[in-house]
């Protein structure tokens, strides 16, 4: 015990080498909180040192060195009551204030914000970012957060000044009113603005905000789903013109691959009918307007009353598709999708039957040219 008095009576050199990343505190550790007569004090950049004396902050020390005497602690010799000098050793607390910048900070939205959007109405929307903030008044900083704490990091700080954050962003969104489509070319703006308006109350902590990032403003899911489609078809554009885009790759795919066999095969066969049911419609429709508005030089003269017109059905793997007219028959046949022995239905018949047994249909087959051989 003597000797570890006198050991701490023997410091005559009060520094602090900080080897961490978060530590903004350090209370310098010796017996008795004894300090030698003309003592060495070294600040190094990006620190502050404060004496403080029962409980009382005293002098302040920018990066520097200093040999302690009575001139060089004169707010501490005031409340000591030194007026011609003082023995060693003397008392005093030695707090280490960091300077430096704390960088990466996050701050983020614990529940979703309210607001009105004049384009989707009422809305629930998130957000997240990081600060940067560093001590600009040590003594502030003591007083008012860490007290006699010998060693204050930034965690234990960094959730009250988070809050903080989340809580005036929720006010400056919702005085903005920005719909939330134009939010994220707004993100910078956002940024400065929460810097300022926040700053008076890092200020009463001794603290100074000096850079915030709004990172991200996200809507609820179920909307981010209905934008995404919206996007889609927007992208899509011409919905009629993409719907025979598709209907064409499927019946080629079908071509090139008239042995697939099994499901697949059939799966195919059933998607190929409908787009090409889908097609014709698209079509007869596009006909019947060209029909309406120029007449005979658009789409030609209607048919004579009394011909006859095909509208046939076909049936593949249990399901319907058409109707067909004489035309897309004929090019199926000349595909192979469609046989003698494919059931078919027209107007007027009792039931389903092969095409070699409908006589409208059976014909088609001498008048369409047989499906190519296969390739190799």
């Amino acid at each position: 015990m003597i000797w570890k008095k006198l050991r701490g009576e023997l410091i005559d050199i009060i520094e602090w080498l900080d080897d961490t990343n978060d530590t903004m505190v350090y209370r310098f550790e010796r017996y008795g909180n004894e300090i030698k007569y003309g003592a060495q004090l070294v600040v190094r950049e990006g620190q502050y040192a404060v004496f403080v004396n029962q409980g009382k902050i005293a002098d302040v020390f920018t990066p520097g060195q200093y040999k302690l005497e009575t001139k060089n602690l004169p707010l501490l010799s005031t409340l000591m009551g030194w007026k011609y000098g003082f023995e060693s050793p003397f008392k005093a607390e030695v707090y280490f204030v960091s300077s430096r910048r704390f960088t990466d900070l996050k701050w983020g939205t614990k529940n979703p914000i309210m607001m009105r959007d004049a384009e989707f109405g009422p809305i629930r929307i998130r957000a997240y970012g990081t600060y940067v903030m560093k001590v600009d008044k040590p003594d502030v900083f003591i007083k008012e957060i860490v007290g006699t704490d010998g060693e204050f990091t930034k965690d234990e700080i960094d959730g009250q000044l988070r809050s903080i954050v989340a809580s005036r962003f929720a006010d400056v969104v919702g005085e903005a009113k920005i719909p939330a489509l134009d939010m994220a070319a707004n993100y910078d703006e956002f940024g400065k603005f929460l810097t300022e308006r926040i700053q008076s109350e890092f200020d009463t902590y001794g603290l100074e905000l000096t850079k915030l990032l709004v990172e991200n403003i996200s809507l609820p899911s179920a909307v981010e789903e209905v934008l995404d489609k919206r996007t889609s078809m927007g992208v899509i554009g011409n919905l009629d013109a993409y719907t025979k885009f598709q209907a064409a790759e499927a019946m080629e795919k079908a071509a090139e691959n008239p042995n697939g066999g099994g499901a697949a095969e059939g799966m195919g066969l059933g998607m190929g009918f409908g787009m090409a049911q889908q097609m014709m419609g698209s079509m007869q429709q596009a006909s019947n307007s060209g029909q309406n508005v120029q007449g005979n030089q658009a789409g030609g003269p209607p048919p004579l009353p009394g011909a006859s017109v095909l509208a046939v059905y076909v049936g593949v793997n249990g399901q319907q598709a058409g109707p067909f007219d004489e035309g897309a028959l004929k090019g199926m046949i000349g595909q192979g999708t469609l046989t003698p022995d494919t059931l078919v239905w027209m107007t007027g018949m009792s039931g389903w039957k092969k095409a070699s047994e409908v006589g409208e249909v059976a014909k088609l087959f001498g008048q369409a040219p047989p499906p190519l051989p296969p390739m190799g």
